[in-house]
């Protein structure tokens, strides 16, 4: 290795904690902690679902990461841009761990990038912490993630974020008491929480609540359960992806709307990717989310475009893309503000308080959080006169930020 192109290792107590689990040619490499000559590439790894049942997921991260390199010359701050990706087919904790490491170690990445599932992003935040780069999650969406690393800056939402206005606008809409269905896991469990915290707030009651294991498309017992119980409302929560169509249609099947309850959810139960595969059972239902996209502002309009120049017209974008695309940008913010050192510290400290436009509307990085502060937008599924279902926007939240 020339001096031109070393880095120093890190300290051998965290060296070795690091390197815990990682074969040992790998070790033998050094960690960058200082920013490369500008003439070499900023390399991003990023590490998200590519194959299984998720595989959605990092296609959309790839193709908002498109869009962002197409309009920028395939440069951040100036430097060409590599990008090493990690795949973990969903949610694999120790996996996405192990992917953390080697990318660092063999692949010499400066920034770590991804997240498609929460347990994913709570196991890498460790490692990001003992190298000392930023860990920028364009999805995971549990609220701890940024409390498990100093160098966590989230770009996606929280589902808490998006969970606590549905709860509140339930209760300005009259509704008095509602059931929550939610995916046993760590997500789902955050939204029941935010939900029945706000609407009880307002006045509210909830009547009951279901948890379902995450992959179950059997929702029989619970609908059956729903129905004795006679709420008025009906909030639930599931991961984008196979299982909300499967509930969406189990409730149709099973009438649950004639019996006079109402369906609200967040935006993954119509997550603009999966929403023409939906179909009709999607029309009509509420939901509260960061984007759509119908969303209807000039920014969002040549995100698409170029989006669909790039990826064709059957790929449409959906909010992991835009996490993406802007993930993307908040680095190269940063970059830009330290003029071009990329060690974690001084990007993070950088993207600290910023605030830019994005296709969704205005967001910014809390200063203290470094968690993500955004518009939540109450929509209802439409059908265009293209013949096309989308989100339509008719009510909002801005600057909502969790914790409040």
């Amino acid at each position: 290795m020339s001096p031109a192109t070393s880095t120093p290792s890190l300290p051998s107590p965290a060296r070795r904690r690091l390197l815990r689990g990682v074969p040992a040619a790998a070790a033998a490499i050094g960690l960058p902690l200082r920013a490369q000559p500008a003439a070499e590439p900023l390399k991003i790894g990023l590490i998200a679902s590519w194959s299984g049942p998720y595989a959605d997921y990092g296609r959309q991260f790839d193709a908002g990461i498109a869009v962002w390199l197409q309009e920028h010359g395939g440069r951040i701050a100036g430097r060409p841009v590599a990008l090493v990706r990690r795949d973990t087919a969903g949610p694999a904790p120790e996996l996405a761990r192990r992917a953390a490491q080697e990318l660092l170690i063999q692949d010499r990445v400066q920034v770590l990038g991804g997240l498609d599932f929460s347990p994913n992003a709570s196991a890498v935040a460790p490692v990001a912490t003992q190298a000392r780069v930023p860990l920028v999650v364009m999805n995971a969406a549990s609220a701890a993630i940024p409390s498990q690393s100093p160098y966590v800056v989230r770009t996606s939402f929280t589902v808490q974020q998006v969970s606590g206005p549905m709860g509140r606008w339930a209760a300005k809409q009259g509704i008095g008491d509602a059931w929550t269905v939610v995916a046993d896991y760590a997500s789902g469990l955050d939204a029941e929480g935010a939900f029945r915290d706000a609407f009880t707030a307002a006045g509210g009651r909830i009547a009951g609540s279901s948890r379902v294991p995450m992959g179950s498309l059997d929702f029989s017992a619970y609908l059956q359960r729903v129905r004795d119980a006679k709420p008025q409302a009906v909030f639930f929560f599931f991961p984008s992806g196979v299982m909300p169509p499967a509930f969406l249609r189990a409730w149709k099947e099973r009438a649950m709307d004639q019996a006079g309850i109402r369906l609200l959810a967040t935006g993954e139960a119509t997550d603009d990717s999966y929403l023409a595969a939906t179909g009709d059972a999607a029309l009509g239902l509420v939901t509260s989310h960061h984007y759509s996209f119908a969303h209807p502002s000039d920014k969002n309009r040549i995100f698409i475009q170029r989006f669909r120049a790039l990826h064709g017209p059957k790929l449409r974008p959906s909010y992991f893309a835009v996490a993406a695309y802007d993930g993307l940008a908040a680095i190269e913010a940063a970059l830009t503000k330290t003029g071009g050192d990329a060690g974690g510290d001084k990007l993070v400290a950088a993207m600290r308080g910023m605030a830019f436009e994005s296709p969704r509307g205005p967001i910014e990085i809390d200063a203290a959080t470094r968690d993500i502060v955004q518009t939540v937008y109450i929509r209802r599924v439409e059908r265009q006169v293209d013949g096309e279902l989308v989100n339509r926007e008719f009510d909002r939240y801005e600057r909502v930020r969790y914790p409040a």
